[in-house]
C-alpha cells in the first residue's frame, strides 16, 4: 500500500513560526521582566524614591518651562483679539507713499525708497479715508513718562487712551476706580502703584514739572505688566512725539481688500481679524539647522548629566539583588533575560518619572501663572493649555534616562557567576583594559572636535566635541579610581576603606565621580570663557572722555535755543559735583536755508599717500601683516570699542578741549590758538600737511541722496595726549566756509574728581527742570559684570557635587553594612560611621572636582588658543584672548567637596550596629 507524500513547504514557511514564537516569548519575557521591576520598586521604597526624584525633578522644571512658554504664546485669535478688541481693524501709518505688508499686517516694507513718516498722523487725516459710518479710536503707546520720587525719578510705560471707548478695551482693563477724564488725572497699573507707593486716590509729580497729577483709578494692561501709566487723550499733546500711534476702527461693513489696497497705497498698514488674501508672504523665518543641533547637544549633555547620577542607585539594585538574578539564571534564564529584567527596572522607573514630573510640572505651571506673568514674562499669557508634542518628547527623553542608565548594570548582570550569586557573594566582573584606551581616544578626539569648531565658528562642532570628550573622560574614570586606590596602603584607615570601596563599587563610584566631573568641567571652561572674554573687552576698551570727566546730553527736540545757558549749568555742578570747568558742545549742522529732512556731515580728508594701504583688504602674508602693524598710516585701524561719548564733529573755539581730551595746558594752549586762526583740531597727525588740513562736507536728504558738497583746507594742529583718536574740532569761522552752522547739543565737564554715583544722581535731578537731559560719568570699562554669572554656573555645579555625593554616599552606607558590622566587631569606636561616610562623600566629591577642575581648564585653553588662532590672521589685529583663571568658580567649587563631607559626616548617624552572619 502506497502513500503520497506531501508536497515540500514553500521556503520560509517553517522560519515563520519560529520567529513568531520568539516574538510571542520576548514579549512574555518582557511582561515578566515589567512585573518584577514593579515589585523590586516596592519593595526597595529609599532606592526607588532617589532615582524618581532624579529623573522626575528635571522634568517637571523642563515641563514647567514648556507650559508656561506654551501659554505665553498667544495663538493668531489671541493676538487678534487683545490688539483689536471690539474693532474691526488696526491702523498704523508709518510711510508718506505706498507700502507692502503681510496678510495679517505683522510685517511691512516700503516700495521703492519711499520715506519715513516723520509726523503721528491726526483724526482729520485718517477719517477721510474711511467709509461713512466709521468710528475711530486713537491709541499711543510705549511711549516715555517719568515720575519724580523723592531725589530721582522713576520711568514708567506711558498710553494715551480712551478707558471708556469700547474698541479700546482689548488694549486695557480698568481693574478698580475710573478712568482719567482730564489733563491732572492719570491712572497706574499695579506694578506703578508698588513703585511709586501710592495709592488710588494719591498723587504723582510728573518729571516735566507740569504739575501734581491724581491717580484715579488701577489699569491693567494686557501686554504689559512693567510699571505703566494711562493718560487720557487730554494729555496726548504733551507727551513725547517719538510714541507708537495707531488707530482702531469699527468699519460699518467689515475691512475688504479695496479697502485694505487704498490704505497701503497711503503707507498705512492694516491689520484685520481675517487675513488679506492678496498681501505680501510673511518675512518669519523658520528655526535653523545650526540652532536645531545646539538644542539637541545642549540635550544630551542634560541627559547624559541624568544618566551618570542615577546609574549608581541601578548599579547599587543589581548587587543587591545578585540572588535573585541567580534564581532567574538558574530557572533557566540566559544573559538576554538577566538583562531585560534589569533594564525593566529603567524602564519603570522612567515611566514613573516622567509622569510625577510631568504632572507636577503642569500643575506647578498652571498655579504659578500670575507670578510668571507678572514677574518673569510681564505680560497676559493666553488660555491655560499644555505644550502635548514637548511633554511627549520629555516623557520619551525621561524613559531613555532610565533605560541609560540601567544599561551598564544589566550588562554587569548578564555576566555575573551563578553559584556566587546564589552564595551572596560579590564577584565585581573583570575591569577591562580596552575601557580606558576608548576612554583616552575619546577624549583627545572630542578636544579636537572641539577645538575645530571653535576655529571655524561652528557652535554644533563645539558642542559635538565637548559631548564626545565627555564620555571619553566617563569611559577612563574607573581606570582612575583603580589607580588612587592604590594609594590607600599609605592612607589612614577611614579613607583606605573608603577608596578601597570606591574601587571595588566602581560601577556605582564611577558614574558619581563622572557626573560630577562632568559638571565641574563644563562650569569651569564655561567660566574661564566668561572671564577671558571680560578680560578681552577691558583690553578693547576706548574711554570716550578723560577719566571722571561728565558729559550732558540734551534729549530734547532739535532747534536753536532749547538747551539752558553754560552758567545755568555750572551754577548747579558747582554745587553738586567736585570743582569742575564747564565748556558747552556745538554739533556741525546745515546752515539756513536748509530743507526738512536734510543733513550736514564733516571730515578730515588724508592726504594723498596716507591712507592705509591695507585698509579694504587683509594681508594673507604673516610678513605683509607685520609690516602694516607697523605702519603709521595704519594706526587708526587699532582694534578697540569706544565706551560712551562720541561725535564725528565739535564746533568750538577751544573752551571744550580741556574736558574733551584731557591733555596737557600747553597742548590745549597750541590747539585754542590754531583754533582762533579759523582753523581745524584733530587727534590723527596723519591728517596734517605743512600745518594745514582738507576738510569736506557733504549735505543729503534722508533718501541718502547727496544734495551738495563743499572742499575746503584750513590751518589744522594735531593734539598729541587725547583719549580720541577720531577727534575733530572745527572753529566758528571753518564751519561757516563749509555751509555749517553750529548747533548746541551738550556740555562737557572736566572735573578735579570723579563724581560718585550719589553725587552724579543728584547733578541729574538737579538739572531736571531745565528740560531733559542726561548726565554720563567716564569711569573706565566695567568691572565684575560676569561676576553673578560666573557665580550662578559655580553654584549650579555646586549643587550637583553635593547631590551626587550624598547620592553615592548614602547608597555606600547601604552597601556596605556588613562593612559596618565588622568594624563594630573588631571594636571601632562610634565615631568612625561618620568619619567613614565623611571619606565616602570624600572621594566622591574631591576626586570628581579634581577632576573636573583639571578638564575644565584644558578644554577652556585649548577653546581660547583655536579662536586667537582663527583671529591671528585677521585685520585690522583683532585683540586675543587671555588665558584667564575663574579664580571665583574654583574658589566656590573649591569649598563644595568640604560641604559635602561636613553634610555626610553630620548627617549619618555614629552606632555601628552589630549584626549576625547568616550562612
Amino acid at each position: 500500500m502506497s502513500r503520497e507524500l506531501p508536497d515540500a513547504a514553500p521556503a520560509g514557511a517553517a522560519g515563520r513560526p519560529g520567529r513568531c514564537r520568539q516574538i510571542v516569548a520576548a514579549l512574555r519575557s518582557w511582561r515578566a521582566a515589567l512585573r518584577i521591576a514593579r515589585r523590586e520598586a516596592r519593595r526597595a521604597r529609599g532606592r526607588t524614591a532617589l532615582v524618581l526624584a532624579m529623573i522626575a525633578l528635571p522634568v517637571l522644571a523642563l515641563t514647567f518651562v514648556a507650559v508656561s512658554y506654551d501659554m505665553s504664546e498667544l495663538t493668531r485669535s489671541e493676538r487678534v483679539d487683545r490688539l483689536l478688541g471690539a474693532a474691526d481693524a488696526e491702523l498704523r501709518w508709518y510711510t508718506d507713499g505706498p507700502l507692502a505688508q503681510d496678510a495679517w499686517g505683522d510685517t511691512w516694507y516700503a516700495r521703492d525708497g519711499v520715506p519715513s513718516r516723520v509726523r503721528p498722523a491726526t483724526f482729520g487725516e485718517v477719517a477721510p479715508l474711511l467709509p461713512a459710518g466709521s468710528r475711530v479710536a486713537e491709541v499711543r503707546r510705549w511711549l516715555s513718562f517719568e515720575v519724580r520720587v523723592g531725589d530721582g525719578y522713576e520711568p514708567l510705560v506711558g498710553h494715551v487712551l480712551d478707558l471708556t471707548e469700547p474698541l479700546l478695551r482689548g488694549h486695557a482693563r480698568l481693574v478698580r476706580g475710573r478712568a482719567p477724564a482730564g489733563p491732572d488725572e492719570v491712572a497706574l497699573n499695579r506694578a506703578a502703584l508698588r513703585r511709586l507707593h501710592v495709592r488710588v486716590g494719591g498723587r504723582v509729580a510728573p518729571a516735566d514739572g507740569s504739575g501734581q497729577r491724581r491717580v484715579v483709578g488701577e489699569v491693567e494692561f494686557a501686554d504689559t505688566l512693567r510699571a505703566a501709566v494711562a493718560l487720557p487723550p487730554a494729555s496726548g499733546s504733551s507727551v513725547d512725539p517719538q510714541a507708537e500711534v495707531s488707530w482702531l476702527v469699527e468699519l460699518p461693513g467689515g475691512p475688504d481688500p479695496g479697502l485694505v489696497e487704498r490704505l497701503n497705497a497711503r503707507g498705512i498698514v492694516v491689520a484685520a481679524r481675517t487675513a488679506n488674501p492678496a498681501a505680501e508672504p510673511g518675512l518669519d523665518a523658520p528655526l535653523s539647522a545650526e540652532d536645531a543641533g545646539n538644542a539637541v547637544l545642549i540635550g544630551g549633555l542634560g541627559l547624559l548629566e541624568v544618566v551618570l547620577l542615577v546609574g549608581p542607585a541601578f548599579a547599587v539594585g543589581v548587587r543587591r539583588r545578585r540572588r535573585d538574578l541567580a534564581l532567574v539564571a538558574v530557572a533557566g534564564g540566559d544573559a538576554a533575560h538577566l538583562r531585560r529584567v534589569v533594564l525593566a527596572d529603567g524602564v519603570v522607573l522612567g515611566c514613573a518619572g516622567a509622569a510625577a514630573g510631568l504632572t507636577l510640572g503642569v500643575a506647578a505651571a498652571f498655579a504659578a501663572r500670575p507670578l510668571v506673568e507678572e514677574y518673569v514674562v510681564q505680560a497676559r499669557f493666553g488660555a491655560y493649555r499644555v505644550f502635548p508634542a514637548a511633554l511627549a518628547a520629555l516623557a520619551a527623553v525621561a524613559v531613555l534616562a532610565g533605560v541609560l542608565a540601567a544599561l551598564a548594570p544589566a550588562w554587569t548582570a548578564a555576566r555575573q557567576d551563578v553559584l556566587a550569586g546564589l552564595a551572596g557573594r560579590r564577584t565585581p566582573p573583570p575591569h577591562r583594559r580596552r575601557w580606558p584606551l576608548v576612554g583616552v581616544l575619546l577624549a583627545a578626539g572630542g578636544a579636537a572636535l572641539a577645538a575645530l569648531g571653535a576655529a571655524r565658528t561652528s557652535t554644533p562642532v563645539l558642542l559635538a566635541g565637548v559631548v564626545i570628550g565627555e564620555l571619553g573622560l566617563v569611559f577612563a574614570t574607573p581606570t582612575l579610581i583603580g589607580l588612587l586606590a592604590l594609594a590607600g596602603r599609605w592612607l589612614p584607615l577611614a579613607p583606605r576603606i573608603a577608596l578601597r570601596d570606591a574601587s571595588r563599587n566602581r560601577s556605582s563610584a564611577a558614574p558619581a565621580i563622572s557626573a560630577v566631573m562632568a559638571a565641574v568641567a563644563g562650569s569651569v571652561a564655561l567660566g574661564g570663557y566668561v572671564a577671558s572674554d571680560e578680560a578681552r573687552d577691558r583690553a578693547n576698551y576706548r574711554p570716550g572722555l578723560p577719566y571722571g570727566h561728565v558729559v550732558v546730553i540734551w534729549n530734547g527736540p532739535d532747534g536753536p535755543g532749547k538747551p539752558p545757558p553754560v552758567a545755568r549749568v555750572a551754577a548747579l555742578a558747582a554745587t553738586e559735583l567736585p570743582p569742575s570747568s564747564v565748556a558747552g558742545l556745538d554739533s556741525p549742522v546745515c546752515a539756513a536755508p536748509s530743507e526738512p529732512g536734510e543733513s550736514c556731515q564733516v571730515r578730515a580728508v588724508l592726504p594723498p599717500g596716507r591712507a592705509c594701504p591695507y585698509r579694504t583688504a587683509a594681508p594673507r602674508d604673516p610678513a605683509a601683516r607685520d609690516r602694516a602693524q607697523a605702519d603709521p598710516r595704519c594706526a587708526r585701524l587699532a582694534t578697540g570699542y569706544s565706551g560712551g561719548f562720541s561725535a564725528p564733529g565739535l564746533i568750538d573755539d577751544g573752551d571744550a578741549l580741556a574736558g574733551l581730551t584731557g591733555t596737557t595746558p600747553e597742548e590745549v594752549a597750541a590747539a585754542r590758538r590754531v583754533l582762533r586762526a579759523g582753523g581745524v583740531v584733530v587727534g590723527d597727525p596723519q591728517q596734517v600737511l605743512d600745518g594745514r588740513v582738507t576738510l569736506s562736507a557733504v549735505r543729503s536728504r534722508d533718501d541718502s541722496s547727496s544734495v551738495a558738497s563743499r572742499t575746503t583746507t584750513v590751518p589744522g594742529y594735531a593734539l598729541r595726549g587725547t583719549v580720541d583718536a577720531d577727534l575733530l574740532v572745527l572753529s566758528p569761522a571753518a564751519a561757516t566756509r563749509l555751509g555749517l552752522a553750529a548747533q548746541r547739543f551738550g556740555y562737557v565737564l572736566d572735573t578735579a574728581a570723579a563724581p560718585t554715583p550719589a553725587q552724579q544722581n543728584r547733578f541729574a535731578t538737579a538739572l531736571r527742570p531745565l528740560g531733559p537731559m542726561s548726565v554720563d560719568v567716564e569711569r573706565g570699562p566695567g568691572a565684575g559684570d560676569q561676576r553673578p554669572l560666573l557665580l550662578l554656573l559655580a553654584i549650579g555645579s555646586g549643587l550637583i557635587t553635593v547631590g551626587a555625593a550624598a547620592v553615592a554616599t548614602g547608597l555606600a552606607a547601604a552597601e556596605g553594612r556588613a562593612d559596618l558590622s565588622t568594624l563594630a566587631a573588631v571594636g571601632a569606636s562610634p565615631r568612625m560611621r561618620r568619619v567613614l561616610s565623611l571619606w565616602q562623600a570624600g572621594v566622591i566629591a574631591v576626586l570628581g572636582s579634581a577632576l573636573g577642575m583639571v578638564a575644565g581648564l584644558g578644554t577652556g585653553a585649548i577653546i581660547l588658543t583655536a579662536l586667537n588662532r582663527r583671529d591671528a590672521t585677521a585685520w585690522p589685529v583683532v585683540e586675543p584672548y587671555p588665558l584667564v583663571v575663574p579664580w571665583l568658580t574654583l574658589g566656590v567649587l573649591t569649598v563644595v567637596p568640604l560641604a559635602a563631607m561636613l553634610g555626610a559626616g553630620l548627617f549619618t548617624r555614629s552606632r555601628l550596629a552589630v549584626g549576625r552572619r547568616l550562612d
